[in-house]
């Protein structure tokens, strides 16, 4: 008996495996990836597609300094408008600094400030959102009616503009003034979901216990709106790298010398013509991270609600 060893049944019908006791969660793991990812992979391709995407900004911001050949900000104009080669993989650009390091950099500030963007907005959109939605109400006309379709009666990005130039560009106030714009989004769609749910039987339980307002909000209500809120965060997080290149472009993001995808278009237009890698490859940056966010929003979109599924995996 003391040499008995433990036989697991295969759940996907392959026989009988031996799995060490010691082994046992690992192979676990392990058979559950190997099983599972290629039935992902076949029914939602684009997801794995924009998570791998998605994987390789983060790691090119995270690892930025270490993955850069050359600083950022260092100028050779000995070798100015170099084409892309052994020395410099994407070339250089009219100052002679190298367009792959300013690459890696601006991810690290696109995914700076897209994060924080996104984080500031649905938390005042959670508050503000919630608040209105759960008081009902004055104060959901006033929140309703007159804040969020006075904030939606402007565009975004001309609101973004008129904050920047009145302040001055920075990190700070680009994350500022691309918040202010984006948090209507949010709020409406917290409070379409809290009037939704606060009329709810468990809602209604813990509210007869004695339960406070904070905290059947918190352990009732949000738990309970989270779905179409992470959809929302996961695709809110591409428009807002998308702005920050058009308000970079325009000439109101992160000064210089900060590496920004917008930046660098706005500086390779005047050479789209004799040296268009100056272009072509920070375009190609933003639009591969604003498509990473955009499946994986389809993504989390299909699978927290699966009336939602489409056949070709989006």
């Amino acid at each position: 008996m003391g040499n008995s060893r433990h036989i697991d049944p295969c759940p996907w019908g392959h026989g009988l495996i031996y799995v060490p006791p010691a082994k046992q969660p690992r192979m676990l793991l392990f058979t559950l990836a190997y099983h599972l990812f290629p039935r992902i992979v076949r029914r939602q391709p684009l997801a794995v597609f924009g998570m791998v995407l998605l994987i390789l900004f983060v790691a090119m911001a995270l690892l930025a300094p270490l993955l850069a050949p050359y600083n950022p900000a260092a100028i050779d104009l000995n070798h100015r408008l170099a084409a892309p080669g052994h020395s410099h993989w994407f070339g250089t650009d009219e100052l002679g600094r190298d367009i792959f390091s300013r690459t890696l950099y601006g991810a690290r500030l696109s995914l700076l400030v897209a994060t924080s963007v996104v984080g500031c907005s649905l938390l005042l959109g959670l508050v503000l959102g919630g608040l209105a939605g759960y008081y009902g109400g004055v104060l959901d006309t006033a929140l309703n009616v007159f804040v969020m379709s006075a904030f939606l009666a402007l565009p975004g990005i001309l609101l973004a503009i008129a904050f920047v130039a009145f302040l001055g560009p920075g990190l700070i106030n680009l994350i500022l003034a691309l918040s202010i714009g984006g948090w209507v989004g949010y709020a409406r769609l917290v409070r379409a979901q809290v009037l939704s749910v606060r009329e709810r039987e468990f809602v209604e339980a813990a509210r007869s216990l004695g339960a406070s307002d904070l905290r059947i909000f918190l352990r009732h209500i949000l738990p309970n709106i989270l779905q179409p809120i992470i959809v929302q965060s996961a695709i809110g997080m591409a428009g807002a790298v998308l702005a920050e290149a058009t308000l970079s472009f325009l000439g109101l993001g992160v000064p210089p010398p900060a590496a920004s995808w917008g930046a660098m278009l706005n500086d390779g237009r005047s050479h789209l013509f004799d040296a268009p890698h100056l272009v072509v490859f920070p375009a190609i940056a933003v639009m591969l991270c604003v498509l990473s966010f955009n499946f994986l929003g389809d993504a989390l979109r299909d699978y927290l609600d699966p009336r939602t599924q489409m056949s070709v995996g989006l």
